[in-house]
């Protein structure tokens, strides 16, 4: 759920919060002040103002304010940005920006809130208190601006042995963070820490700690030892989780959240604690004394230990160059001379790289009964390794539309990218004329497996809809705001939303996804036009002008798809209308929305929620690009029931017919892990 924003009212001090499926906002009860007022103009001083001080007090990303000469108008903030953006300045200031608008608008008229993002921590309060550190560890005992969320699924491996590896990843990342062991820019009470996988724990393990430096190296570490203490039996097995109060917060994930190296490598454990070495006892016939055996023992011990150590670096090298030698063997013998160019294998210097006869052998030889489907890139198999890992094998048809450039797009794009929200690319096999992606098995299929079949999509009830609903807005946020590069999907579609064995969604499907830099959010113009009609954006499919706004249309019909159970290319079920978007926005204006919803969700028990989705399903479909709303705002606009939205007005493609979707790509029907890069289409 990465750059979801958290808010918590604080109240005095008493704190609703947001049910634990959902990051969310809960506005208490700590007084309103008045509109247009001192209190106000205070509060939009400091909104004003600390931006700024996070951006000028570099290195520690930190800074409190006061507006006012005290008494009820008076209004006190800090912030704290995350220390890895001690190099990015600039959005420091930005994120503490946005974290303040997002407070007012979720929670108008509050005088008190907290707001957790990603990248920063905001609190504002009409108390000082919030100001001043707190004293005799009292900070460990203040559960007023506590926030917790988990992953749902659970990472693999043992239980017990996972969530002993957990906590200790935990443990020693607290430590790191209150020791302020970080030299450079690294600011105070900031560690960031990895942990390899291992024989006992299967994934790769990243964790982040900070406290606000003005907590001493004590202080710091009870309060961090005190969320950590919060992880249970239960959530040390999550696919990654977070616990914030407004000085202090941890975070772990299996995948890398934060920008920089590692600043400590944890050697993960059993997970169980060694029996306790009896103590020796002297033998009197031999004459030895006990304290002379450590000497004996110790040097052949640390011989053999060296040379172990040595052995597996001298082998990870050694395949690690066998892997590039693999790629660039193998670079020149690819179809119309396309080479893997030395950047693409530094940047997959850590990526598996398979040999053709392990994708034979795990696909026991691309058989027919493991064809899971086809799309435009080639047949999808299901395969298994040796060790029992299943996944899903895409492997590029001769007779396929796509090239080397998409294979590689793919491979390059989605080995950087991690999100539980993202379909997991777990390596590549690129020999000869073969070129196979290798991805993790989904059991569940695609969503349109589900959505628009009339026997199966009674399984996808209310509340799961939903959820997919939210998690796709998260993935794609990730893609556009918070992910290591910031990337535009282009064929976002009911195939390329993949659902693990608990019907999570997972956004698949890379090849014709682009890079925008990082403070580029307005419009680049391609003469290709690629994708699916019926969910691009018109001013894509007419102009070649692709931005966020293009991803965020394609989610509209999505979301509009998710909730009547239709097509938006099925025109013989849209009353008078060509497409379902004119045809929604019709029934929407004249109160009838409800005659719209999937018959299998009726009778609707969830009016208020659905017709909130209708409304936030129209605003991304607005014709124009600049009155959709931003991911950030769908999110938070999923997240909050209280949170007004703006009315729509009609929507793109409001006369205009769209062909049915099979006609206007050779992207075949793949239910099964489809993930294929749709025909591009040459303007």
């Amino acid at each position: 759920m990465a750059g979801v924003l958290l808010v918590v009212v604080l109240t005095s001090f008493l704190l609703l919060l947001p049910s634990a499926t959902a990051m969310g906002q809960a506005c208490g009860n700590a007084g309103n002040y008045t509109a247009n007022g001192t209190y106000q103009s205070n509060l939009a001083s400091l909104a004003a103002t600390l931006p700024a001080s996070t951006n000028a007090s570099s290195p520690q990303l930190f800074a409190n304010a006061t507006a006012g000469q005290g008494g009820a108008d008076a209004v006190y903030a800090l912030a704290l940005c995350r220390g890895d953006m001690a190099d990015n300045l600039t959005g420091c200031g930005a994120c503490v920006a946005g974290a303040f608008r997002f407070a007012q608008q979720a929670c108008p008229n509050d005088k008190a809130a907290a707001v957790y993002d990603d990248g920063c921590v905001v609190g504002f309060s009409d108390r000082r208190d919030i100001l001043v550190p707190p004293a005799n560890n009292s900070v460990a005992r203040d559960n007023s601006t506590l926030y917790e969320f988990f992953n749902p699924g659970n990472l693999s491996g043992d239980a017990a042995v996972v969530g002993a590896g957990v906590r200790d990843l935990l443990n020693q990342t607290a430590q790191e963070a209150a020791a302020g062991s970080g030299g450079g820019s690294t600011p105070a009470r900031f560690a960031t820490a990895v942990m390899d996988a291992s024989a006992s724990i299967t994934d790769t393990l990243y964790s982040l700690a900070q406290c606000t430096p003005d907590l001493s190296a004590g202080d710091c570490l009870t309060c961090l030892r005190w969320l950590v203490g919060m992880v249970n039996a239960t959530t040390s097995v999550r696919n990654g989780g977070r616990i914030l109060v407004l000085r202090c917060n941890v975070r772990f994930e299996a995948f890398m959240f934060y920008d920089g190296t590692p600043m400590k490598r944890i050697t993960p454990s059993s997970g169980t604690p060694a029996p306790p070495v009896p103590a020796p006892t002297a033998d009197k016939r031999s004459g030895i004394k006990p304290w002379v055996i450590p000497l004996i023992v110790a040097p052949p011990l640390a011989a053999v230990a060296f040379c172990f150590i040595f052995y597996r670096r001298w082998k990870r090298r050694r395949n690690r160059k066998g892997n590039l030698r693999l790629r660039r063997k193998h670079a020149n013998k690819l179809q119309g001379g396309d080479e893997l160019d030395w950047e693409m294998e530094a940047e997959l210097a850590e990526f598996s790289v398979f040999d053709f006869h392990q994708i034979l052998e795990a696909t026991d030889k691309f058989s027919e009964e493991n064809k899971l489907g086809e799309g435009g890139f080639g047949p999808v198999y299901k395969g298994q390794f040796p060790e029992g890992i299943e996944i899903a094998v895409k492997r590029l048809a001769s007779h396929s539309g796509q090239g080397f450039t998409e294979f590689k797009n793919e491979v390059q794009l989605i080995a950087k990218l991690q999100h539980t929200n993202l379909v997991r690319l777990l390596g590549c096999c690129s020999q000869g004329e073969e070129k196979i992606l290798v991805y993790e098995y989904l059991p569940n299929k695609s969503l349109d497996f589900f959505i628009f079949d009339e026997n199966r999509k009674s399984l996808l009830d209310w509340n799961k809809r939903l959820a997919i609903i939210e998690g796709i807005a998260e993935g794609l946020l990730y893609l556009h705001k918070h992910s290591r590069l910031r990337v535009i999907h282009r064929d976002l579609k009911p195939s390329n939303i993949l659902l693990d064995s608990e019907l999570n969604p997972k956004i698949s499907d890379f090849g014709l996804a682009k890079i925008f830099g990082s403070n580029n959010t307005e419009e680049s113009t391609t003469r290709r036009v690629v994708g699916t009609y019926g969910y691009m954006a018109p001013e894509y499919a007419s102009e070649g002008l692709f931005s966020i706004k293009s991803d965020v249309f394609s989610f509209g019909v999505l979301v509009l798809e998710i909730l009547t159970g239709k097509r938006n290319s099925s025109s013989h079920e849209c009353g008078d209308f060509i497409n379902i978007l004119g045809y929604v926005w019709q029934l929407y204006e004249e109160e009838r929305w409800s005659q719209l919803i999937d018959a299998s969700l009726v009778p609707i028990n969830h009016s208020a929620e659905m017709r909130r989705c209708m409304n936030i399903g129209l605003l991304c479909v607005q014709e124009n690009a600049a009155d959709r709303p931003t991911m950030l705002d769908v999110v938070a606009m999923l997240s909050s029931k209280t949170k007004i939205l703006a009315e729509p007005k009609h929507p793109a493609y409001f006369n205009v017919r769209v062909g049915n979707e099979e006609a206007s790509t050779t992207t075949k029907s793949c239910s099964i892990n489809e993930m294929t890069i749709s025909v591009t289409t040459p303007r």
